[in-house]
């Protein structure tokens, strides 16, 4: 593996590969408007193996209140690598002076094990409730 490299990133042919290489289908079946979600993002970084794209995240917002990390994603083939940790790092540097990092993800204990290593604490422990509202279509 080459060193890893995070940097800002754009849309592209590749960002579409990753969600469809981790199964995240809703994303990856309206391609165009995957595209103008990252246009409207506050902040996407890009994990770079040499020249491929790897991994990424995106994140929407206020930058200065509240931002939420909308998706972190790391290829199959590449996860278990720090890559999600290198990404979550530059992420919070960034946004350091930003009162409030949200998520809302998967209950599985690899996910909440990787938020709770990268100092992330579940939203009931702090005495907070979270409500979504989802429209699949």
């Amino acid at each position: 593996m080459e060193t890893i490299t995070i940097k800002e990133c754009a849309y592209n042919e590749e960002v579409l590969e990753i969600y469809k290489s981790v199964g995240w289908t809703i994303y990856a079946s309206d391609p165009e408007k995957l595209r103008r979600a990252f246009e409207n993002s506050l902040y996407i970084l890009g994990a770079y193996d040499g020249d491929t794209l790897v991994g990424i995240l995106r994140a929407v917002g206020d930058g200065e209140t509240v931002v939420f990390l909308q998706d972190i994603l790391v290829r199959p083939d590449k996860q278990g690598q720090g890559i999600g940790r290198k990404l979550m790092a530059e992420f919070f540097c960034k946004y350091s002076h930003v009162r409030q990092v949200q998520l809302l993800t998967d209950d599985t204990p690899a996910t909440v094990g990787f938020y709770r290593a990268v100092g992330m604490v579940p939203a009931e422990e702090l005495h907070f409730k979270s409500f979504v509202k989802l429209r699949w279509k």
